[in-house]
C-alpha cells in the first residue's frame, strides 16, 4: 500500500505519496482534473525545465539567490532535463487554466530534488522553497508560455525538419528517375494532357519545401521569449538584469536563438508563434494528404484501377481476401495529417482566449501543438521509409493510358482548330481508335504531322 506524507499550501493541509517529489499543490491538480491520464509530453517538461535552471543562474549572477541554493536548483532541474525525474510530473494536460497546476508541479519537484542536494528530504522547504526560489522573478504566464516556445523551436529542429527534408528528398529522386515517363495528366478526375511522371513529384516536394521554407520564417517570432514579464509583463519582482540574463541562459542551453520579444506586453497577451507554427503544421497536413491520395488513386487496383504506379508491400490487406495488399502507408499518413488538422482547431480556438493579459487556455495549445509536430514527424519518416523509397512505376500501364486518351486531341487545336479537334476526340471515344488515327482518316493531319504533333515528347 501507498504510504503518504502530510504536505501543506496555503490553503491547509493534503495528503502525498511519501515517495514523491512533488508536494500540495501537484497533489491537489491531480485531485481536481483526473480528466484524460494524458501529460503535457517530457519535451515540455524539458523547456520547464530549462527555464527554471535559466532562471536560478540569472537570479544567482543578479545577486538575488544564493549560490549554492541556485546550484541545486540548477542541478535539479539539469536531471530533470535528463528524465530522471519524468515520473513526478504528474498534473493532467486538462488542467487549471494557464498551467498554474504545471508550473507548480516544476517547481515542487524541483525544489525536492535541491533540498536532497543540500542534505533535506522530498517535501522540506526550509532549504529551497518551490515559490520563493524556485519560481523566483517569474510566474505561470510567462513561464509555461515561454515553455511553449522552447519545447517547440527544439523539437522542429530534432523531429520535424529532419523527417520534413528527408521526404523531400525522396521525392526529388523520384522526380528524377520519373523523368522520362509521360503520363496522361487529369483535372476534375478526367484526362488531361499529357505530362512527365516527375513533373508530379516535382510539384509536391516543391509544396513542402514552401512549408519549410515558411516554418523556419517563423521562427524569429517563435525566439522571441518574454522570461521576466512574469506576472502581467512588468517584470514585477524580477532584478532589472533578469530577464536579459535568463534569457540569454536559454539560449546557452538550447543553442537556439531566443531574444526579448519586440514587446513583451504583446507577448504576454498572445500566443502568437504557437499559432502560426499550428497554422503552417496544419498546411503541410493538407499537402500530405493530397500526395497520400494521389498515390492512392495512381496506385488503384491492380486489375480494375489506374495501377500507373506500385506501392511497396509490407502487409496484407484483408482478413478475408487473400493476397489484397492495401495502401496501408499512406492511409495511415491521411490519419495522421487529419488529426493535426483537428490539433490545430483546438489550438486556433485556444488562441481565441486570450484576454486582457493572458491566455489561460496554454496548456492544450502546448498538448496539441507538441502532439503535431510528433505525429508529423513520425507519419513522414515512415512515409519516406516505407513506400516512398520503394515506390515504382507501372511503364507499361502508364504507356497503354497515355495511348488512349482523348485530350492528347488539345494538341491538334493550333493546326485543326478547337471544334474540329473536338470531333476528332468525340469519334475516337465512340469508335475505340486512337486520336491519331481519327484525325488523320478525316484528313485533318498527314501520317507525318500526326508523329510530330501528336508525339507525347513535344507535348511536355
Amino acid at each position: 500500500m501507498t504510504e503518504y506524507r502530510t504536505a501543506k499550501d496555503t490553503l491547509g493541509e493534503v495528503q502525498v505519496p511519501k515517495e514523491a517529489y512533488y508536494g500540495a499543490q501537484t497533489q491537489r491538480a491531480v485531485e481536481n482534473f483526473p480528466i484524460s491520464g494524458q501529460r503535457l509530453p517530457f519535451a515540455f517538461v524539458k523547456a520547464q525545465a530549462i527555464i527554471k535552471a535559466s532562471a536560478a543562474a540569472a537570479n544567482r549572477d543578479c545577486g538575488e539567490l544564493d549560490e549554492k541554493k541556485a546550484n541545486a536548483i540548477i542541478q535539479a532541474a539539469e536531471e530533470v532535463m535528463e528524465g530522471k525525474l519524468a515520473d513526478q510530473f504528474v498534473v493532467d494536460a486538462y488542467q487549471a487554466g494557464a498551467g498554474t497546476s504545471q508550473n507548480m508541479n516544476a517547481n515542487e519537484v524541483i525544489a525536492s530534488r535541491a533540498s536532497e542536494l543540500l542534505g533535506g528530504e522530498k517535501g522540506d522547504w526550509s532549504n529551497v522553497h518551490p515559490n520563493d526560489h524556485v519560481n523566483m522573478a517569474q510566474s505561470t504566464n510567462d513561464t509555461i508560455h515561454v515553455a511553449i516556445n522552447i519545447s517547440t523551436a527544439q523539437e522542429l529542429y530534432a523531429k520535424l525538419y529532419p523527417a520534413l527534408e528527408e521526404t523531400i528528398v525522396a521525392l526529388r529522386k523520384k522526380q528524377e528517375e520519373f523523368h522520362d515517363i509521360i503520363r496522361s495528366g487529369r483535372t476534375h478526375l478526367q484526362d488531361a494532357v499529357p505530362m512527365r511522371l516527375g513533373q508530379s513529384f516535382g510539384g509536391y516536394a516543391e509544396s513542402l519545401q514552401k512549408v519549410h521554407d515558411a516554418l523556419k520564417q517563423s521562427e524569429p517570432f517563435l525566439f522571441e521569449i518574454g522570461l521576466g514579464g512574469n506576472a502581467v509583463g512588468t517584470g514585477i519582482n524580477a532584478h532589472p538584469d533578469y530577464s536579459e540574463k535568463a534569457i540569454n541562459e536559454v539560449a546557452t542551453r538550447t543553442g537556439l536563438s531566443f531574444t526579448q520579444p519586440t514587446d513583451r506586453f504583446r507577448f504576454m497577451q498572445n500566443n502568437g508563434a504557437a499559432i502560426q507554427v499550428s497554422g503552417h503544421l496544419k498546411e503541410l497536413a493538407i499537402h500530405l494528404i493530397k500526395i497520400s491520395s494521389d498515390l492512392r488513386l495512381l496506385s488503384s487496383g491492380p486489375r480494375t484501377g489506374i495501377a500507373e504506379i506500385l506501392l511497396p508491400a509490407v502487409q496484407p490487406g484483408s482478413s478475408i481476401m487473400p493476397g489484397k495488399v492495401n495502401p496501408v502507408i499512406l492511409e495511415n499518413l491521411y490519419m495522421i495529417c487529419a488529426q493535426v488538422i483537428g490539433n490545430d482547431t483546438c489550438v486556433t480556438t485556444a488562441g481565441i482566449g486570450s484576454q486582457l493579459e493572458i491566455n489561460v487556455m496554454m496548456p492544450v495549445i502546448g498538448l496539441n501543438l507538441l502532439h503535431s509536430i510528433t505525429i508529423l514527424s513520425s507519419g513522414m519518416r515512415t512515409f519516406t521509409e516505407r513506400c516512398l523509397s520503394g515506390l515504382e512505376a507501372n511503364e507499361e500501364r502508364i504507356k497503354e493510358l497515355m495511348e488512349q486518351s482523348l485530350a492528347i486531341a488539345t494538341a491538334l487545336n493550333p493546326k485543326t482548330g478547337y471544334e474540329k479537334a473536338a470531333e476528332v476526340a468525340k469519334e475516337s471515344f465512340s469508335s475505340g481508335k486512337t486520336v491519331k488515327e481519327i484525325a488523320v482518316e478525316k484528313g485533318y493531319i498527314t501520317k507525318e504531322e500526326a508523329e510530330t504533333l501528336l508525339n507525347p515528347e513535344r507535348l511536355v
